[in-house]
Order: structure tokens, then sequence, then C-alpha cells
């Protein structure tokens, strides 16, 4: 990598003159380092912080059939599942009651499905390149911003994040590449972040000697003229040198692990990001069965769903064992679903009318929010009740609606307030009946 590319990159990831490095090295929130700046605790804010979440947020633009073996599929004659014995239906709980999903969904932990909610919408889209459209809830959001980017904007200044802007790192074509206030964002690959931070002069090497520099000039430039209320708080946020030291090894020792920029690759490249503070959302992309027409037997279609299962259950595990559990949602939304019955077991088209998208998070239940029915010589989403969650006729939530109402469950779950959703989002309504 050039050193010219190496700069760009830290600049991105941690703001002008490495501030949030600086931030990770000392303890201190960024806004108490930015120069000049005498309000240091009390920027942006926060509506709710007990309610802020980092995101993972998985997005495809391949429109992978991670609907077509997804609780609430089961039980609605004319859907075809995978054959694969793998891929057998089996009874899971969710929200209390005993329903049939894909095998490989019920090896979720207990702990997890507790608070995992499944959401059957519509995308309203056949086609690939649609997907930033969907990001942006088909055009339904204020000032055109993505679900990502609203996400972040709100979280920012509960997380004191160096940055407001998502960072991509999964995106494996442009469409799934992210913007933010109007502006595309670059996509940063595990391969590229791990290069760079874990270089023997790179700055986590260094992290020590950045935070007796950066205390030095905070006893010079801001700590004389604090008050006492001030110097107390900034005392006690401020890292020992073996806290620094520890961070360091921590940080090393998990990226130095990234040789790819596969899916395993991304989960530990995001875990580290947020264990930095750089980001409020980071946008991977957990593979479910891809772009498959002709996939004979749908042999990746049941591969994927049990590597992709497999992929969410390791999340979980490392969010865990980094104590990021209460700390990190998980969300998915990807550019449309795949038809379930009209090409039998010979693959799967593209289906405008029905997509599941998964969310893990403490703001969350365990829940089944609509359904599936006959649409369109095939199927697709049911309207949504509003109040209970359940699919079928004489819902609140049309099926044109149900992706804004997914967008705005996303926001109220992480502690949006109702006046901000509803200004940000167009049409739909809160589900109530998803959130914890």
């Amino acid at each position: 990598m050039k050193i010219s590319r190496r700069k760009a990159l830290m600049s991105a990831l941690f703001g002008a003159g490495y501030v949030g490095l600086r931030s990770l090295a000392t303890g201190l929130p960024v806004a108490a380092l930015l120069p000049g700046s005498r309000k240091a605790f009390a920027e942006g804010t926060c509506i709710d912080p007990a309610k802020a979440q980092f995101i993972i947020f998985s997005t495809s633009g391949q429109g992978d059939p991670i609907n077509a073996n997804a609780p609430g599929t089961y039980g609605v004659p004319g859907i075809v599942h995978c054959p694969d014995p793998a891929m057998a239906a089996a009874a899971m709980t969710i929200g209390g009651k005993s329903v049939q999903a894909a095998k490989p969904w019920t090896t979720l932990d207990p702990t997890v499905l507790q608070r995992t909610s499944f959401w059957h919408i519509m995308t309203n889209t056949p086609v690939h390149p649609k997907e930033p459209e969907v990001l942006r809830l088909q055009n339904s959001t204020q000032y055109n911003e993505m679900l990502p980017s609203l996400l972040a904007q709100q979280l920012a200044p509960c997380l004191g994040t160096v940055q407001s802007q998502p960072i991509t790192i999964g995106a494996r074509t442009p469409s799934e590449g992210l913007s933010f206030q109007g502006q595309t964002l670059p996509i940063i690959p595990p391969t590229a972040l791990a290069a760079t931070l874990t270089a023997p002069s790179g700055p986590l090497a260094n992290l020590t000697k950045l935070r007796d520099q950066t205390l030095s000039q905070l006893d010079g430039l801001y700590r004389a003229t604090a008050s006492s209320a001030q110097k107390k708080y900034l005392d006690s946020l401020i890292n020992s040198q073996s806290e620094v030291r520890n961070i360091n090894q921590d940080l090393l020792s998990m990226l130095s692990a990234i040789t790819d920029d596969q899916i395993d690759s991304q989960i530990t490249a995001a875990i580290a990001l947020v264990k930095m503070k750089v980001t409020p959302v980071v946008a991977i992309h957990i593979p479910f069965g891809g772009d498959n027409h002709n996939d004979n037997g749908l042999v990746t279609e049941s591969a994927q769903t049990q590597s992709g299962v497999a992929n969410i259950n390791s999340l979980m595990a490392a969010l865990a064992s980094n104590q990021l559990s209460d700390s990190v949602t998980f969300m998915t939304l990807n550019v449309f679903g795949r038809t379930l019955a009209s090409k039998g077991t010979k693959g799967r088209d593209h289906n405008e009318n029905h997509h599941v998208s998964v969310v893990i998070g403490k703001g969350f239940k365990s829940s089944l929010i609509g359904g599936v029915g006959p649409v369109a010589k095939d199927f697709g989403a049911l309207a949504i009740d509003s109040t209970t969650g359940k699919g079928g006729t004489g819902g609140d939530i049309s099926p044109l609606d149900s992706l804004s109402s997914y967008g705005k469950t996303m926001l109220a779950a992480v502690g949006a307030d109702s006046a901000f959703i509803d200004q940000a989002v167009f049409g739909g309504k809160v589900v109530p009946a998803a959130l914890s």
C-alpha cells in the first residue's frame, strides 16, 4: 500500500489529525480533543443513550434467497423449499409460538433468538442496481438518505464515534456501496484496514506514545483553563498506560488474523471498528445463496444458507466474547428476495414482492413480522397489522409500505424519537410488536 493511500485511509478512519486514534489512546471523547472545543462533552444531541447501538448491517445487491427458507414461509401451500436434508423443516420458537424454518435457523442460540426479529417485506424492485434505492427505502426518506446513514446520524452523538458516516467493508458490487448526505462513501476492504493498522510503524504500535503526547498537549491547551469539574471528569476518563497496552494487543491480535476479505474477516474488521469507536454503522455482506437463477437442486442455496446462519452465529459469539452483545445490533436488508415456486428446484428468479430481513439486538424481541401469500403467479409479502405484527388481510401496513415500516422500526429500536422518525421516513408505521 502506498504511503499516500495509507494516509488517506487513516484520515478517512480517524479524522483530521487522527483525532480518533488519540481518543482511543487516551479514553477521552473525540469532542474533547477537537481544536478549540470548549464544549468537550456536549457535542450533538443524543435522544436516548440507553437504546443507542452500534450497527453491523449486512446488505446484498445479488438478492439472496434468504426469504426462501426463513420462518414464516412454511405451511404455505405451493412454496418450494430446498430439498437438501440438511435444510429440512424444523421447529423453533419465535415470540412464544412454535414455527417451522429450515434447520440451520434452529441453530441460533436461544438467548440470541430471544432478541431476533424476522421481517417479511416487499422491496418493490426486481433490478440488481436498484439496491441504493432500496437502502433509501425506495426513495421514501428525507433528502434520499440511506437507512444506514439515517441510523448513523442519530447514533453518532450517543456513541461518541470519530465520524457520523457509515463504513462499508464488505461491498461486492458498486450497488452495495453506501452514501451519506449525497456523497458516495469509499469501500474499505478488511485487508486494507488490517494492513494499515498493523504495520510495525503503524498507529496501533504507537498508541502508548500517542497517549502521552496527547495528554501533554491537553495540559497545555485545555486543562489550564478548564473548570475543576471538567478537570475531574477528564481525569476519570483517561486510560492508564497498561490499559492502552491491552487495547493495543487486543486490536493487533484481532486485525493480524485478517488475511482475506471474506465474511469471517469482515466480521473481525467490523468488531475492531466498533471497539475503536470509528463509526456507528459498519456494512458487511453475508452470502445467503446469491443470484441463483440456475441453481439446480438449490445446492448453492443450501450451502450458503447453512454457512450464512453459521456466520451469524460466529458474529454473535464474537460480540459476546468482546462484551458487545448489548452494544451492537445486527440488521440485514437486500435488494430483493427470490421467487418461491415458479421454477421448482431448478433455481429462483428475482422477486420484487417478497424479501426477509433479519434483525438481532437488545432493542428487539423474538418476533415474526408479516407473512407471505400468493401474489402475481408466485408469492409475496402480506399486509402487516402494525399493532400485532401479524401478516394477513386487513393489515394497516400495505406491502408497499412494509419497507418504510421496517426502516421506521429500526430507527425506533435504537432510540430515535417519533418526530424524527416521521420526518426522516415517509409512509409506513413503527411496528411495536418487534420492539423489546
